[in-house]
């Protein structure tokens, strides 16, 4: 009979031990993983269940850099800015307009989702950088490059939720290459003497005022500009994607905005084409779109352009429910998830419903920002909010006041891409018919 000694089992039982929390570990983490990895298609309903459940519950430098959302509100505020970008929104919508009308005129089916973000990209773009990209027409292939890879390297960096390995590669140096490129352009236009170049022109757009101050940097430009990229394309054109297709399930609402807007503008009636109307669109029409602002804000609280937000904790803290925060601990809040949470905004909460954000005489009524999280709350709230408002209720302004949207097939199943943006999976497929 063989003798074991107590040593060597001792090191067994350590060693059978250890291989046990291992593999309890290895299967432990698989779980989570197949978890996140069978959910990942549907992410953000995915932690709404979570979020709905349990209220506090148990990546993005290399795209974005140290730029995000960084610009100080003085950029923002300023009224030469607010005045040029409007200028820039109603060229470009007169541009996606006149595309518009020639697909009603020949009965062809357009992906809206994939005009709105080549137009918005048009209008960040020269807002941010002073720069024509046209692509619109399509005439700029490398801006359709750069385009295609910004898509992709926003989509794979949301695979860091699932994937704690995964490394930007594709995309990231076509992105790179394209801004820095823009960069150098700019600064070699800023050389030029003043009596050569008005100072008006110098000062219009992001870039120009920044490359104005002492110590700016190209990687600090760079991840400003894509910072804005992000901000002012990809959210704008998400919002006015969702809307559409929110207007085209209910096409009373897409009546009754419409009328809202044909009331707004009585005094340009008499506009002689799309371009015309649209240049003359005014901030106070804007201002009486009340109804309009109400099914924007209903839509984003239902498809929220940024479905979840992080944020590194700089110190340990404790959140209002006793939630135990470490220093570098990573906290997202939901904005998708607490748009859909009944305790917050009723039973009716997944019910499209703009009339809930107008009070008995028809105002809009603001809640607060800390329920309504699309836009942050508190010293974090976004600068651009404002902004992005009134270029999509210029944008819309103009296009529900000549066309009539539906769905080219109101069968298919309408889901989101999971990204860091809540892109329409596929795009979104609209038939156009003048108003």
């Amino acid at each position: 009979m063989a003798v074991v000694s107590m040593d060597i089992l001792h090191s067994s039982i350590i060693s059978i031990t250890a291989t046990i929390l291992s593999l309890l570990f290895c299967g432990f983490i698989f779980h989570l993983l197949t978890k996140k990895l069978i959910n990942f298609h549907r992410l953000h309903h995915y932690m709404t269940d979570l979020a709905g459940k349990y209220k506090t519950y148990s990546i993005l430098k290399d795209l974005f850099g140290d730029g995000i959302f960084t610009l100080s509100s003085h950029e923002f505020s300023t009224r030469v800015l607010r005045d040029f970008s409007s200028v820039v929104f109603r060229k470009n919508v007169a541009k996606l307009a006149h595309v518009l009308s020639e697909a009603a005129n020949s009965n062809t089916t357009v992906d809206i989702q994939d005009l709105f973000m080549k137009s918005t990209q048009d209008s960040i773009f020269r807002v941010a950088c002073g720069v024509e990209l046209d692509s619109m027409c399509g005439s700029n292939e490398e801006s359709k490059k750069f385009g295609d890879a910004f898509d992709n390297a926003n989509a794979m960096t949301t695979w860091r939720y699932v994937d704690v390995f995964w490394k930007i590669k594709r995309g990231q140096y076509t992105v790179d290459a394209f801004v820095y490129k823009l960069i150098q352009r700019k600064t070699e236009q800023m050389t030029i003497p003043e009596a050569e170049l008005s100072l008006k022109w110098k000062k219009e757009d992001i870039l120009s005022r920044f490359l104005q101050m002492s110590g700016t940097n190209p990687k600090y430009l760079r991840d400003i500009i894509l910072n804005f990229i992000i901000a002012g394309k990809d959210t704008t054109a998400i919002t006015l994607s969702w809307f559409i297709y929110v207007l085209c399930k209910y096409p009373h609402v897409q009546e009754k905005v419409a009328q809202e807007i044909k009331e707004s503008t009585t005094e340009k009636e008499n506009a002689t084409d799309i371009t015309d109307f649209a240049a003359n669109v005014s901030e106070d029409a804007l201002e009486k779109m009340q109804c309009l602002h109400a099914a924007l804000t209903e839509t984003i609280r239902l498809y929220p352009a940024i479905p979840t937000d992080p944020k590194i904790g700089f110190s340990d803290d404790t959140l209002p429910d006793g939630f135990s925060v470490n220093k570098g601990d990573m906290v997202s809040y939901l904005p998708y998830a607490m748009g859909r949470i009944k305790f917050i905004w009723g039973d009716d909460a997944e019910e499209y419903k703009p009339e809930r954000w107008l009070d008995h005489d028809g105002f809009f009524r603001h809640e607060s920002p800390f329920k309504f999280t699309a836009f942050q709350a508190g010293p974090r709230i976004c600068l651009g909010k404002q902004f992005a408002y009134r270029q999509m209720k210029i944008f819309l302004a103009v296009l529900l006041h000549y066309f009539v949207f539906k769905l080219s097939n109101d069968k298919n199943t309408v889901n989101y891409r999971t990204m860091i943006s809540l892109q329409i999976d596929g795009g979104l497929h609209v038939d156009v018919f003048h108003r």
